[in-house]
């Protein structure tokens, strides 16, 4: 599933750098500068939740959105990260696409995104 959301977001214009999991998000997200985390709530090793916290407090101004297939994860999400958008599962990339460019709104210059 990471591939396809990877190459949908790429097609769209935007720069995605992909991993595997929470854990591999990390020194990405203490190194370099990011626009938005895109990361599935459910992971093993360390869930989205704790990587947006993580990313929230090393760089406040970078968008989060989860996605999920679990509805009472996304009240969990909800209260951990209120900023955060969710997109539940099961969607279409186009779903996926048009939500990232809402978050962005007017902005011509495209998101660096992570997807753990």
């Amino acid at each position: 599933m990471r591939t396809y959301l990877a190459r949908a977001l790429e097609r769209s214009g935007y720069e995605v750098v992909s991993v595997e999991n929470g854990r591999d998000a990390l020194p990405h997200i203490d190194t370099d500068r990011f626009d938005l985390l895109l990361t599935d709530i459910v992971m093993p090793e360390m869930d989205g939740i704790e990587l947006a916290q993580h990313a929230a407090s090393v760089a406040p101004d970078m968008r989060i959105m989860f996605i999920t297939g679990f509805a009472a994860v996304t009240l969990k999400a909800g209260k951990a990260v209120p900023q955060a958008k969710v997109l539940s599962k099961p969607f279409h990339l186009r779903d996926l696409v048009l939500e990232v460019e809402r978050m962005f709104g007017s902005e011509s210059v495209p998101a660096s995104t992570d997807n753990p």
